[in-house]
C-alpha cells in the first residue's frame, strides 16, 4: 500500500510522537515493504535525505518563541500538498490534531483515501501552556475536535487517552492501537554500560533510580526532586540520574541544587564537583540530552527502578522502553503510562505525591533483588516492539482501504481547492497581523519590533478581522463540504 504519515514535529525536532512516525515509517518501508510518504513542516537547514522514505516539508511559520521550539506548517502549502496527491496515498495517517490533520483532509478530498487520526498526547495542556485557559484555549479545543471526528477513523495509545479525548468533547468511536518501542528485549553489555557510565559518581550496591525525557514539570519532575530531598533527610543513600533537556531543565536544577543534593557535570558529561550542604553529598546528576539508542539502553541496563510519576503522558514509552532492558518503573495509580502494571508485580504504583513515592523508594533499596525480579516481569508482559505494533496498524489499513473501495465511509465528490487557493494570498498577508491580536503576555517576545506597531493596534486589529471574517466564510464553506 501507499502510505501517507503526517505529523506536526519531525527531526530536527525529537519528541515522542516524531519518534513515532519515524518507526512507522521504517517498520512500513523495511519490513513491510509499503511505500510511505512523510508530510511535516520545513525547518531552515535540515536536512531530510537518507530516510528510507521521501519526506515532504512544507512551508512553516517561525512560532519557536511561542509554542517552545516547534515551527507551525502552512496548510496551504499548494506545491507541496500537491505532491502528497501525486502519491496516490491508499491511507493518510495523521498524528496531530492541528495542521497535519486540516492537510490530511484536504488530501482525503483530492484522493478518497480514508483519514486515521491517532490521539498521542494531551493536546490540551500544551495548547494551555502556549495560550493559557482562556477563551483562546476552549475555541482551540473546539475546533480541533471538530477537526478529529472528521477523520474515518481515531486511534488511541491507551484507554485513557480515550478517556481524555472524550473529556474534551470528542463524540465518535475510537480504537486503541498501542505504540511500540524501539529497543530490543534485553539488556547491553557490561562493557557498554561500563563506557557509558564510568564518568559518574554511581557505586555499586548503592541504588539508582532513572528518568529519561523531556525535562518539563507536566511530568512530575517536582515530585521526583521533592522525593530526593526526603530520602536524604532520612540519610538513604542513593543515586538519581536525569538523561534529557527540556524547557523547565533549569528550573528543575535548581530546585535540586536548593535541596543541596546535586552533583554538577561538565558539558562532556565528567563530573565537575559537589555541591551539596554539610551532610548531603552529591545524588543527583544531569546528564543533558542523549539521542544515542545504544547508551540510552546503556543507562536503563544500569539503573534499578525508572521513575515516572506523569499524569499527562498518554502512553509512555519511556516505561516500555525502560521494560525492554528489564527495569521496572514507578507510575501513578490510574494514569495512562500506568495501565498494564500490577502493583510489585512488573512495576510499582504510587499516589501523586512525593512522600508516597519517598516511602516506596525506601521499602524497595533494601531488595535490588527483588527489583530485578519485577523488572523481568516487565520485560514479559508490558514490552512490545514496533515491529509488532505497526504490523498490527498495517493489518488495519488494509481493512480500511477496503472499506473505502467499498463505499463504505460514504461517496467523496473530487473538490478542487480553487476557494483555498484564493484564501492563500489574504492568510499569509495577514499572518504577520494576527500574532498581534494576541495578549501581550502571551506574545512572549516572537517579534522584537512588538513596541513599535502598540500606536498602531487598533487599526492593525481591524485589518486584521476584516480579512479573517473572509477567511472564516471560505473555511466555513470547505467544512460544509467536506461534512457532506
Amino acid at each position: 500500500m501507499n502510505i501517507c504519515l503526517l505529523n506536526d514535529s519531525f527531526p530536527p525536532v525529537i519528541d515522542g510522537v516524531a519518534n513515532v512516525v519515524m518507526n512507522y515509517g521504517s517498520v512500513l518501508v523495511n519490513d513491510l515493504g509499503a511505500n510511505v510518504v512523510v508530510g511535516t513542516p520545513k525547518y531552515p537547514e535540515a536536512e531530510y535525505d537518507g530516510y528510507p522514505y521521501e519526506v515532504v516539508p512544507y512551508p512553516s511559520f517561525d512560532t519557536t518563541e511561542f509554542v517552545k521550539g516547534y515551527r507551525t506548517g502552512n496548510p496551504l502549502s499548494i506545491r507541496e500538498i500537491a505532491r502528497m496527491t501525486e502519491f496516490q496515498p491508499d491511507i493518510i495517517h495523521t498524528h496531530c490534531p492541528a495542521v497535519s490533520t486540516m492537510i490530511a483532509r484536504i488530501l482525503r478530498k483530492e484522493t478518497g483515501a480514508p483519514v486515521v487520526f491517532t490521539y498521542h498526547t494531551k493536546f490540551d495542556v500544551d495548547i494551555a501552556r502556549a495560550v493559557g485557559d482562556g477563551f483562546l484555549k476552549k475555541e482551540t479545543i473546539r475546533t480541533m475536535v471538530s477537526s478529529i471526528e472528521a477523520c474515518d477513523e481515531v486511534w488511541v495509545v491507551s484507554r485513557g487517552a480515550g478517556e481524555n479525548l472524550r473529556s474534551l468533547g470528542y463524540n465518535g468511536d475510537y480504537r486503541v492501537m498501542s505504540n511500540g518501542v524501539d529497543f530490543s528485549k534485553g539488556v547491553v553489555s557490561t562493557e557498554m554500560v561500563e563506557s557509558v557510565t564510568k564518568d559518574f559518581d554511581l557505586p555499586d550496591g548503592t541504588p539508582l533510580f532513572l528518568f529519561v525525557g523531556r525535562l518539563m514539570k507536566y511530568k512530575g519532575l517536582p515530585i521526583i526532586a521533592d522525593a530526593m530531598r526526603i530520602l536524604s533527610e532520612k540519610g538513604v543513600d542513593y543515586r538519581m540520574v536525569f538523561v534529557g533537556g527540556g524547557a523547565d531543565a533549569a528550573e528543575i536544577r535548581d530546585m535540586i541544587r536548593e535541596y543541596g543534593i546535586s552533583l554538577d557535570v561538565y558539558s562532556d558529561g565528567k563530573v565537575s564537583h559537589f555541591e551539596g550542604k554539610v551532610g548531603y553529598p552529591g545524588k543527583v546528576i544531569f546528564t543533558g540530552p542523549e539521542h544515542d539508542r545504544e547508551r540510552l539502553r546503556a543507562w536503563n541496563t544500569r539503573a534499578d527502578l525508572f521513575l515516572f510519576p506523569s499524569v499527562y503522558d498518554t502512553n509512555g514509552i519511556v516505561v516500555r522502553e525502560a521494560a525492554a532492558c528489564g527495569l521496572a518503573s514507578v507510575l501513578i495509580k490510574g494514569s495512562c503510562a500506568a495501565e498494564g502494571i500490577t502493583d510489585g508485580r512488573n512495576g510499582y504504583l504510587i499516589d501523586e505525591n512525593a512522600e508516597s513515592m519517598a516511602n516506596l523508594l525506601m521499602k524497595v533499596s533494601g531488595d535490588l533483588g527483588a527489583l530485578y525480579d519485577t523488572g523481568l516481569n516487565a520485560m514479559d508482559e508490558i514490552y512490545i516492539s514496533w515491529a509488532d505494533s505497526v504490523h498490527m496498524a498495517y493489518e488495519r489499513y488494509g481493512e480500511l482501504h477496503e472499506m473505502a473501495q467499498s463505499g463504505a465511509f460514504g461517496h467523496r465528490k473530487h473538490q478542487s481547492l480553487e476557494y483555498l487557493i484564493n484564501s492563500t494570498a489574504a492568510i499569509l498577508n495577514g499572518t504577520e497581523k494576527i500574532f498581534f491580536d494576541i495578549p501581550r503576555e502571551i506574545y512572549g517576545g516572537m517579534k522584537e519590533n512588538f513596541e513599535e506597531f502598540c500606536d498602531n493596534i487598533v487599526e492593525i486589529r481591524d485589518s486584521v478581522r476584516e480579512e479573517l471574517s473572509e477567511f472564516r466564510e471560505n473555511i466555513h464553506n470547505y467544512m460544509k463540504e467536506d461534512d457532506k
